[in-house]
């Protein structure tokens, strides 16, 4: 039987532990395809922490009415919902943002994120706990594609937010804000990810032989 979650760890563990793009792999259309800017992936990642807080918000409510075999269907319904909501804010307050991203804010609705998390979270547990699971996951995915979408513009147009970095004479690595570039970037990521891991697992080892090696010194004397 899997050990009973605390609250804080139900907000916690989407941000980094769990983190549904750098760990569990998931939402990789959208982490690699408008992340050619941090204004494009600030907007992605609003709007589906958006959807994903309020859809996750109205099927924790309705758990109880909805009967199971059309659960999944009703989850979609209400995703869906919530995504016209975001597409038609985001066509009102940043247009040229929302043409950006063309397509890709509709198929919020099939991120497997989401519904992941309404199936497997939020349509078995309460309001509150289902508010702090969806806000840690959609926190998670805007931490990954703002860092994806960082490098990529500071590398392939010397600027962050629009706003240049290194003057005039930068050449800029056209090929970061291509569609390989997002690959190139989400691999250094993982990457270095990976070797932070492995060098704090290996601190910890020898923090454990250290006070091994103190433990029996201390029997000796």
């Amino acid at each position: 039987m899997s050990r009973e979650t605390t609250p804080r760890e139900d907000l916690l563990r989407g941000v980094w532990r769990e983190n549904p793009v750098l760990v569990q792999m998931l939402g990789l259309c959208p982490s690699l395809a408008v992340t050619n800017s941090v204004a494009n992936s600030l907007a992605m990642g609003l709007a589906t922490f958006f959807v994903l807080v309020g859809s996750s918000l109205l099927v924790s409510s309705l758990r109880k009415l909805v009967p199971h075999e059309v659960r999944i269907s009703t989850s979609i319904l209400v995703i869906a919902t919530f995504v016209t909501v975001a597409d038609m804010a985001l066509e009102a307050l940043v247009p040229e943002i929302h043409k950006a991203l063309g397509a890709f804010i509709a198929l919020i609705v099939v991120n497997c994120i989401i519904l992941g998390r309404q199936e497997a979270f939020a349509s078995r547990r309460p309001v509150g706990r289902s508010l702090l699971d969806a806000a840690g996951t959609g926190a998670g995915f805007l931490v990954a594609l703002v860092l994806i979408g960082g490098v990529r513009e500071v590398v392939g147009s010397g600027s962050f937010l629009g706003v240049p970095l290194f003057g005039e004479h930068y050449q800029p690595w056209v090929v970061m804000i291509l569609p390989p570039g997002g690959f190139l970037t989400l691999g250094f990521l993982l990457i270095s990810l990976a070797a932070l891991a492995r060098r704090r697992e290996r601190l910890a080892a020898e923090a454990r032989r250290r006070a091994t090696r103190g433990e029996l010194a201390t029997e000796g004397a």
